[in-house]
C-alpha cells in the first residue's frame, strides 16, 4: 500500500543552462507560438496545440498528440516575476492534484540557467516519466532558441 504522503513530497529537480539571453528564455515560456515549438516531451509528438493567458491567474492549455491520442496538459499562473520566475499548477492525466512547476532563470554570462521544480506525484515511475519530458523540453528549448534570431 503506498502512502499518499510520501507521494505528495515528490519533487523532480532539473536544471538546464540555455545559450540565450535570460529575456529570451523568460519570455519563450509565456509565448503560445514559442511554447509549442519546445513543449514536446518526447520522441514521436508533433507540435502541440497551444493557448495561453500569460498573467498572474491567467491559464493555459497545452494539447499534445502522440499519433491518434491526444494528451490534454493545462494549469494556472500561480506567479510571474519578470525575467526572474514563473510558477504554474501542472494539470493533466498524468499528475496528482496540486501538482505545481516553478521555473527559476539566472542569467550566466550569455546564457540563462533554468532551474525546473516539480512537486506531488503519484509515485516514483510518474516522477521519473516526468522527469525525462522535462528533460526533451528544456532540450527543444536549447534548439529553438539558438535558431531564433536576436532582436
Amino acid at each position: 500500500m503506498t502512502n499518499n504522503t510520501d507521494n505528495e513530497m515528490l519533487t523532480l529537480n532539473l536544471s538546464r543552462v540555455i545559450q540565450a539571453p535570460i529575456e529570451k528564455v523568460f519570455n519563450a515560456w509565456l509565448n503560445p507560438q514559442m511554447l509549442a515549438k519546445f513543449m514536446i516531451p518526447a520522441a514521436g509528438m508533433s507540435s502541440p496545440i497551444v493557448s495561453l493567458d500569460a498573467q498572474q491567474g491567467g491559464e493555459f492549455n497545452i494539447l499534445m498528440q502522440v499519433g491518434d491520442q491526444q494528451l490534454p496538459h493545462g494549469g494556472k499562473y500561480l506567479l510571474i516575476e519578470p525575467v526572474s520566475r514563473i510558477v504554474f499548477t501542472w494539470e493533466s492525466g498524468h499528475s496528482i492534484d496540486g501538482s505545481q512547476v516553478t521555473l527559476d532563470f539566472t542569467q550566466k554570462g550569455e546564457a540563462t540557467l533554468v532551474e525546473l521544480t516539480q512537486v506531488k506525484f503519484y509515485d516514483e515511475e510518474a516522477r521519473s516519466a516526468h522527469q525525462g519530458g522535462w528533460g526533451s523540453i528544456l532540450e527543444h528549448l536549447q534548439q529553438v532558441l539558438s535558431t531564433v534570431p536576436s532582436h
